[in-house]
């Protein structure tokens, strides 16, 4: 192929949710241990994230008042020099993340590389702010991220050949909506809170179409305390 194999990964409750309070009961502790040991048993090289997720997460929250420049960017891809071979790979189409620098080391995992993916829509502003911390960018769109697009990227410039899909649930739409996850991996907690402003695992947001992807059962794994493992592929 001409992309990386995508695999999407995630914890969810059993009335599908990716965060909320089920994430604190006691018998979401084994789920929450087996999606570690799932993420490390895929050994990716780059994981993909959504804007709200990194915000959350990983990121530094959003920028403000970022200072003017008299300079123009070309909309063109830029490489900035990494000492590492992972990535993490945060969609921002509009260029609103804040980062303290060009790495990441957080959550006991390896130190990644930032790569921003972008749109042609982002302002100079932020590109010079990008610069001036030699975080890698590329650009998958005009007004909105091409998720086929991107891929080709990371493969054609980076060198990766697999990536994990990690969520939230509006960037997990957009891929399969597009047929562009081939594994589908759900650690699935015991547990249920029934809180309907939570996330899901695949949502629409209003950014892409309902459009159903089907997947085949590869395999389950029944772990302590009531915790399945399920491996699906996309038909």
């Amino acid at each position: 192929m001409d992309r990386p194999t995508v695999i999407c990964h995630m914890l969810t409750s059993l009335d599908g949710r990716i965060d909320g309070t089920f994430f604190s009961a006691p018998e979401t502790a084994p789920a929450l241990r087996k999606y570690g040991e799932v993420r490390k048993f895929y050994d990716c090289p780059a994981t993909i994230y959504g804007t709200t997720t990194m915000a959350e997460g990983y990121a530094d929250g959003f920028v403000t008042d970022l200072p003017e420049t008299k300079l123009t960017f070309p909309r063109e891809d830029h490489l900035g020099d990494s000492d590492v071979k992972n990535y993490i790979v945060s969609l921002d189409g509009e260029g609103v993340l804040r980062w303290h620098g060009k790495y990441l080391e957080k959550k006991g995992r390896p130190k990644a590389h930032v790569i921003e993916v972008l749109t042609k829509k982002v302002s100079d502003r932020y590109l010079a702010y990008l610069c001036d911390l030699d975080i890698s960018y590329i650009f998958a769109g005009d007004e909105t991220i091409d998720c086929a697009l991107l891929l080709r990227k990371l493969k054609a410039l980076f060198g990766i050949d697999r990536v994990m899909l990690a969520g939230g649930g509006i960037t997990n739409q957009a891929f399969a909506a597009a047929g562009l996850i081939d594994e589908l991996s759900i650690v699935l907690a015991p547990t249920a809170d029934g809180d309907s402003g939570c996330a899901s695992l695949f949502e629409t947001g209003g950014f892409s179409p309902a459009v159903p992807a089907a997947f085949s059962l590869e395999a389950v794994e029944r772990i302590e305390n009531d915790t399945l493992w399920l491996r699906y592929t996309a038909k």
